[in-house]
């Protein structure tokens, strides 16, 4: 564990290249940057755009790019990169270019994992569209016990890489919304046998979720509850697996703003063109992202810079204010307490996100803080005694 108080994983989109499916869909030479730089404010004091710093509007089709990003998640402690997977069946993949290159060149020589986006791309998804237009699902995802099979053995390299993150020697692999697989047990399984059968002790499976529930289990529309925790992390466990990754802002929200408030937002938000913003302090968020089952062995929480979604979706955005990297170092802080007591090897806490530009949650420098918030996970990540990044630099 080379000393490290957590293991910190940084969620990583690829989104940074142009790929033909995006031109056609959202016009010619489109990238997560489109919508950044596009980005206005939406009230007084409201921070936008966000323009990058030490690494500029880059394009992943670059090897300098990867590997400078490398470096400075390694001076900040962070432990390794998730590359966000879009396989929707068939073979069928999107924006796998970086990753297929990092695998492929062995550089940046950095640890990385996959995380499965395993959801549908619509004409919804990476910008906004009137309440009431249409929907178009643009790349359908699609299930199959076959493409089980095919699904795994596209990855089998990746997972074989001496960089792969793993827990207790099993490759860890995030699923991001583990309610969508139709049959989650039998693809679990399906993956244990052919990992056992290509060599690997198995795949360590891990479930993205929230820490409430907007629907039943017969996916009807409810409202939300503050205590779901420990019935959603056991549903997620006993889909078969290893662990769940929780997601906690929403859970915050809820908790400042009440039931009521945020399902009708949600409705309104879906159907009605007039948006209905909604700001919430970052300190306030982060005091409520947590449950006691968080430090649980086989929960890794997750940490959050930001959030700001505007660029996306305009004035549908939920917004939080107020985030430095000083109150970003109090959920570091927190963050690590929590997975303090756990062993080693499941000291895990999920980053969201090391370049969610579009989202407001990055850790990459910008003009306004440098790399102020990379330097917080450095201060707080780095062994006892040891010279913090900043004053590395000095």
């Amino acid at each position: 564990m080379n000393g490290r108080k957590a293991r910190v994983i940084a969620l990583y989109l690829p989104q940074y290249h142009p790929i033909p499916e995006n031109d056609e869909w959202w016009g010619k030479g489109f990238t997560e940057w489109t919508n950044v730089a596009k980005a206005r404010p939406l009230f007084r004091g409201h921070y936008q755009p966000h323009i990058p710093a030490d690494l500029g509007f880059y394009d992943l089709r670059m090897p300098e790019v990867r590997e400078a990003q490398a470096r400075l998640a390694r001076e900040a402690g962070i432990e390794g990169f998730c590359y966000w997977h879009y396989w929707f069946g068939g073979g069928r993949q999107l924006l796998e270019r970086p990753f297929q290159e990092v695998l492929a060149s062995g550089k940046p020589d950095f640890p990385f994992c996959l995380g499965w986006a395993n959801h549908d791309w619509s004409n919804k998804t990476w910008t906004r569209r009137a309440a009431l237009s249409q929907e178009q699902i643009l790349m359908k995802q699609t299930y199959s016990e076959d493409d089980y099979v095919l699904h795994f053995k596209a990855l089998l390299g990746a997972f074989r890489d001496r960089r792969y993150v793993a827990v207790d020697g099993k490759p860890l692999f995030l699923v991001n919304e583990p309610r969508r697989l139709p049959d989650p047990r039998k693809f679990i399984s399906v993956w244990q046998e052919l990992a056992q059968e290509h060599g690997l002790p198995g795949i360590h499976f891990v479930g993205a979720t929230a820490n409430v529930s907007f629907r039943d289990a017969a996916g009807l529309p409810q409202l939300p509850k503050k205590d779901e925790a420990p019935r959603i992390y056991r549903e997620i466990l006993d889909m078969g697996f290893d662990a769940v990754n929780p997601r906690g802002g929403l859970r915050a929200e809820l908790t400042l703003k009440g039931p009521v408030a945020q399902f009708l937002r949600r409705a309104w938000n879906r159907y009605v063109d007039l948006a209905w913003l909604e700001r919430y302090r970052y300190d306030q968020i982060i005091r409520h992202m947590y449950v006691p089952e968080d430090r649980w062995d086989n929960v890794y929480p997750t940490l959050i810079s930001n959030w700001d979604r505007s660029p996306r979706c305009g004035r549908k955005a939920a917004i939080y204010t107020g985030s430095t990297p000083r109150a970003f170092a109090e959920n570091v802080r927190a963050g690590v307490e929590l997975v303090g007591g756990k062993p080693p090897e499941k000291r895990i806490v999920i980053l969201q996100s090391w370049n969610e530009w579009g989202e407001g949650n990055h850790v990459e420098p910008d003009l306004k803080y440098g790399r102020g918030y990379l330097d917080a996970l450095a201060e707080i990540l780095r062994p006892d005694g040891a010279e913090s990044a900043a004053a590395a630099r000095r």
